[in-house]
């Protein structure tokens, strides 16, 4: 199965979670989608008027951290920290590969004291490791490690959506 289908049946089922919950439960939902290891666009869930009805409640940072998940990066998240749920470790790790994604949508060239800066990496071994292991093995991203010039040059990205 290709990521694009299983994006489209993760969405399915978890428009379909959301559409048929309230509350607390809700909010569970949301944290399952954002933890979900191969989904990557959440546009179709935050449109879910269930949690539009979040605004304003005391379960509205759960309404933004999937506005954050749908649109944001890990920059915005450690500048919103304060106002948002704490991530666990499969959210932290979504929320930088979704980083990666915006940065490649907008860049065919990315330095790697760029990325290493966004992503919070502390080496280039370590942003390597996590460029292939967690971004062109999971199908999100296709591209060459250049280490003579310390950049990564995109040749695909899954479309965020």
């Amino acid at each position: 199965m290709d990521i694009e289908q299983r994006q489209a049946e993760l969405i399915d089922h978890f428009v379909k979670q959301a559409s048929n919950q309230k509350g607390a439960a809700l909010g569970s939902v949301i944290v399952e989608a954002t933890s979900q290891p191969s989904l990557f666009a959440f546009s179709e869930i935050l449109a879910v008027p269930n949690i539009a009805e979040f605004e304003g409640t005391e379960n509205s940072k759960y309404l933004d951290m999937l506005r954050l998940f749908a649109h944001g990066t890990w920059s915005d998240y450690k500048n919103n920290a304060g106002h948002l749920p704490q991530l666990v470790p499969d959210q932290v790790l979504k929320l930088k590969q979704l980083t990666v994604l915006t940065l490649a949508e907008t860049n065919k060239v990315l330095p790697y004291d760029e990325l290493m800066e966004e992503l919070d990496v502390t080496n280039v071994r370590e942003l390597e490791d996590f460029l292939i292991n967690e971004c062109m093995y999971t199908g999100i991203v296709r591209g060459k490690l250049d280490q003579l010039r310390r950049c990564f040059e995109v040749c695909t990205v899954l479309v965020r959506l």
